[in-house]
This record gives structure tokens, C-alpha cells and sequence, in this order.
């Protein structure tokens, strides 16, 4: 089969199979007296295996090495791999939920606390920076407009 049919096949576009390819991660094709690309369904599989391993977020080298061994004999290697490189992804993934649930929660304490103040000025006249602008720089808790006041500490000075 010709680059445009073997894209068509995996779901991709000939670009991807030519970055794949040209990148070292797909063996290159044997080819046809023109010149022309000359795919087999084995390079579909290998394609295949590569495109789907990282739409599961695997790096590109390590979907390329399992996709190779998959595909030259080295069931073995790739099979005992996988599921290393399975739980790595699954470790970044938590992480990036932990922080995304993090930022989601500063998010929604600044939101409740600008909604609460429908008179925050959003631009105060003639100043360089406003209380909303605090209000986020200080994620959203200990702005200007609702820090609590200084207390005196007895030695004069406000604490």
C-alpha cells in the first residue's frame, strides 16, 4: 500500500507516517520503482501500535521501543515493559490531577471571593493596581479589601 492508504488505515495523515518515519520511529518501506512508498500490513500494524501507544501518553521513544520489539520478536521485552511504563503514565497523570484539583480549588475560593464583592472596583482610578489584581496575586484570601486590620502588638507597632 502507498503512504496515503497506510495514513487512512492508522487514522492518521501522511505528514505523521513521513515525521514517524524520517524521525527513525518507523522502519522505513521498501520502495517501488518510481520512488513511491511501498507500505505492508505489518508497517500498519507497527503504525498502528505506535499511534496507540501514544495517544495513551507514552513518550515517543518508549512507544517506538515497544512498537519495535512488538514487532521484531521481542514479545518478551515489550511485555515486561509495559506495564512499567503503564504506571509511570499513570504516576504523572495523579500528579497532574492533584495539581489541577489544587488550582481548581484556589480558583473557586477567588471566584467566591470576587462574587461576594460586586463593589470591588476593578481598576482603581489612579492607581497602578487594584484589589482584584491583589485579590490574585494573593490567590485569592488576604487582598487589601478584606485582610484583616492590624492589630497593636503593645509595643506601639501594628502586628
Amino acid at each position: 500500500m502507498r503512504i496515503g492508504e497506510l495514513a487512512q488505515r492508522v487514522g492518521v495523515s501522511t505528514d505523521t507516517v513521513r515525521f514517524y518515519e524520517r524521525s527513525g520511529w518507523l522502519p522505513p518501506p521498501a520502495r517501488r520503482d518510481n520512488d513511491y512508498r511501498e507500505y505492508g500490513d505489518a508497517d500498519a500494524d507497527h503504525l498502528r501500535l505506535l499511534i496507540d501507544l501514544r495517544r495513551l501518553d507514552v513518550p515517543l521513544d518508549d512507544a517506538a521501543r515497544i512498537a519495535s520489539w512488538c514487532h521484531s520478536g521481542h514479545c518478551a521485552e515489550a511485555t515486561s515493559e509495559l506495564p512499567r511504563l503503564i504506571a509511570d503514565r499513570r504516576t504523572v497523570i495523579a500528579d497532574r490531577i492533584a495539581g489541577l484539583q489544587a488550582l481548581d480549588a484556589t480558583l473557586s475560593g477567588l471566584e467566591r471571593h470576587l462574587r461576594s464583592r460586586p463593589d470591588l472596583p476593578v481598576l482603581a482610578r489612579g492607581d497602578a493596581c487594584c484589589d482584584a489584581a491583589d485579590a490574585v496575586a494573593t490567590a485569592g484570601g488576604a487582598c487589601a479589601c478584606c485582610a484583616p486590620a492590624a492589630v497593636p502588638d503593645g509595643t506601639g507597632a501594628a502586628s
